[in-house]
């Protein structure tokens, strides 16, 4: 910040600010709206689900989009958190239990 000196620059124009609370209350309202009607049909137990994938989604949409490299810590974390999910969700344990028995 003492480098570029933000308060010596003008301020942003209507547009811009117009942009930028559209794009904040927009997204915000749309994420209040789908995190409720996940929650209404489908119970909290499965929004922890949506909830533990946004880290390995914002990951991927950082590689795809910004260029980021991925790293091996990234695909571990993402191996952790896709265990965690089949912990949660319980499903495929019970499926490999029945397929091994």
């Amino acid at each position: 910040m003492v480098v570029d000196k933000p308060w010596t620059m003008s301020l942003p124009a209507l547009p811009e600010w117009s942009a930028i609370i559209a794009l904040a209350v927009l997204s915000t309202a749309l994420a209040y709206i789908l995190n409720f009607q996940i929650l209404s049909t489908t119970g909290a137990s499965n929004l922890v689900l949506v909830t533990l994938l946004m880290p390995m989604i914002a990951i991927i949409l950082g590689s795809l989009f910004l260029d980021e490299m991925l790293e091996l810590s990234h695909f571990t974390g993402m191996v952790l958190i896709g265990l965690r999910l089949m912990v949660i969700d319980g499903h495929n344990f019970t499926l490999i239990i029945q397929r091994v028995t």
